[in-house]
């Protein structure tokens, strides 16, 4: 008998597969005394060798999908099961305390991470620390008879289950053969749903009991449009499922019929429909679903996807490419958001309590200038490619946002002075995302040639709930009029001034919402890609005037139902 689980729907889209569960094995053993040693060595050999094997496949694997500096993180594990002198540290223990394979491994192996973790002046040596952990855990699986998940080695169709997906896992994710996954936690607005829309595939985030309710191989129905996972489904679920497949694979052909049309309401309000991306290679998915332009580029996906801080000449050929290829519609670059979930290994930072309240973003660049200038520096230089506009995150007050815009004037005169051609018509703005800003969105308009709200912060600051905690998932309200009254505040700021604002962040592409950000006089709207058309023929059903009323009754509502009441009302 089938089961439905129920979750947050992730990623329009409907598809069926066996599961994978991308879940951590018992990887828990006993020491035991060995009489023979010989044999124990050649256990710990064979596991060495077919964790050797795995590696070379998932190496060429991420070469393939991922590109080679990428690949690299698997050369160094291959390297660390190479080197003689752990190894025959390992063999030396099971001789001499003739202990198992499992436990010698374990207790060398750890000498081995608290020496790299102890380097503390040298990140790269860190680094090390985290390779050792990945290689142990490889060859003990190995040593235990048990599978450790692998998504570079999947070469079928599965949907993936897990207790939630990581950067690193979806980054080997194949789309040939990832057709959707399940987590059990996660809302609309975690990494694992926002790269679930970012490769297209449907997913259910949030189910809470997805991996103990599924297991490896049973089939599964991923309803990406309601939220819903079917687990072991009948043969009629199955059918009805397809078909309900093929209906929304003909309603994404209808509004494919959209892609070069303009983004105008049904009483000729015409908005900008961009696209949220964080690589140059993001560019194709944001023209082929009809971007008028990027309202977001997370310039900080260049560093956390390399080892060492990127040099100017390499940021700078990312963010030419990206101009290049939309082809004259502006992009906007974030400036490197650095700090709180996003860390990276050879910068270290401060532990601290409340990270994502502490020293990240434009806090980070304006103490570490040379990181900024350098920013600065790449983005001025492929300024003349494209339509580019700069915004910096994080900004808090009046001075902070003095100081970084003057800080990109400096670069720009000494490149001018150079003889470097730099574009004269780049805008330079802000994130919208701390409440103290929002509050003074009057003031910051006098300085900023744009805001763009982001929203994922903006509303767990507002609500003092961490969007990623799911004891608080409640009070993540898009729609609560107390978060409308921030955007209405924010937005009339600009236009006071002359200025537009953008928004960027989830609640952009929210359905429920976009009818409300019309009323209040939204001027661009960022989103994942995939969600640009679908909003794009809700757009045209909408009247603006009618919105405004919709908009100013919501604003004097008590509750987000409430809101959500009166949208319903309002577009049915």
């Amino acid at each position: 008998m089938s089961k439905v689980l129920k979750g947050i729907a992730a990623s329009d889209g409907i598809a069926t597969a066996e599961a994978y569960m991308l879940v951590e094995p018992d990887l828990s053993f006993d020491k035991k005394t060995i009489e023979n040693s010989d044999e124990e060595i050649q256990r710990l050999h064979s596991a060495i060798d077919a964790s050797k094997k795995e590696l070379e496949t998932i190496k060429e694997k991420a070469k393939e999908n991922l590109g080679e500096e990428e690949a690299e993180v698997f050369e160094a594990h291959l390297t660390i099961l190479s080197d003689p002198e752990m190894i025959g540290q390992i063999e030396t223990k099971i001789n001499d305390e003739k202990v198992n394979a499992e436990s010698a491994l374990k207790d060398v192996t750890d000498t081995f991470i608290s020496m790299f973790e102890a380097m503390t002046d040298n990140a790269y040596m860190q680094e090390r620390a985290g390779d050792i952990r990945d290689v142990t855990k490889r060859v003990l699986s190995h040593l235990l008879g048990v599978t450790l998940p692998s998504p570079a080695l999947i070469d079928k169709e599965v949907i993936i289950v897990a207790h939630d997906l990581t950067p690193s896992d979806t980054a080997q994710l194949d789309r040939r053969y990832v057709k959707g996954f399940v987590t059990d936690i996660g809302g609309r607005t975690s990494h694992s749903a926002i790269m679930s829309r970012t490769l297209e595939i449907p997913a259910v985030v949030g189910s809470e009991s997805a991996t103990e309710d599924i297991h490896e191989g049973d089939q599964v129905i991923i309803d990406g449009i309601h939220g819903e996972a079917i687990v072991k489904p009948s043969a009629d679920e199955v059918r009805e499922y397809e078909q309900k497949a093929k209906d929304f694979a003909a309603q994404k052909a209808e509004w494919e019929q959209l892609k070069n049309e303009k983004s105008v309401t049904a009483d000729g309000k015409e908005v900008i429909l961009a696209a949220n991306i964080g690589t140059p290679q993001d560019v194709e998915g944001a023209n082929d679903n009809g971007a008028e332009a990027v309202g977001l580029f997370r310039s900080e996906f260049l560093y956390m996807d390399a080892s060492e801080l990127p040099s100017e000449d390499d940021q700078f050929e990312a963010y030419k490419q990206a101009l290049e290829g939309m082809n004259g519609k502006q992009v906007v670059v974030r400036t490197m958001d650095i700090g709180g979930d996003k860390k990276l290994p050879y910068l270290p930072l401060p532990d601290e309590q409340n990270p994502f309240l502490g020293y990240r973003a434009i806090r980070l660049c304006l103490d570490q200038q040379e990181i900024f200038r350098t920013q600065l520096r790449a983005l001025l230089r492929a300024s003349k490619y494209g339509k580019l506009a700069i915004m910096f995150p994080m900004i808090a007050t009046v001075q902070e946002f003095k100081d970084a815009k003057a800080i990109f004037e400096e670069e720009k005169a000494a490149l001018v002075e150079k003889g470097v051609e730099v574009a004269d018509d780049i805008q330079v703005g802000m994130m919208m995302e701390i409440p103290a800003a929002a509050m003074i969105a009057d003031k910051l308009a006098k300085y900023a040639d744009f805001f763009s709200i982001g929203t994922n912060d903006l509303i767990q600051y507002s609500m003092a709930a961490d969007r990623g905690n799911e004891r608080v998932s409640y009070l993540y309200q898009p729609t609560n009029p107390s978060i409308l009254r921030l955007v209405k505040n924010i937005i009339d700021a600009s236009h006071k001034e002359g200025k537009w604002t953008g928004m960027c962040g989830e609640m952009a592409g929210d359905q429920t919402a976009v009818p409300l950000l019309l009323g209040l006089g939204l001027d661009e709207y960022s989103m994942s890609a995939t969600s640009i058309l679908k909003t794009r023929s809700f757009i045209k059903k909408l009247s603006t005037e009618k919105m405004k009323e919709l908009a100013d009754k919501a604003l004097d509502c008590e509750t987000e139902a409430g809101v959500q009441a009166l949208v319903k009302e309002y577009t049915k």
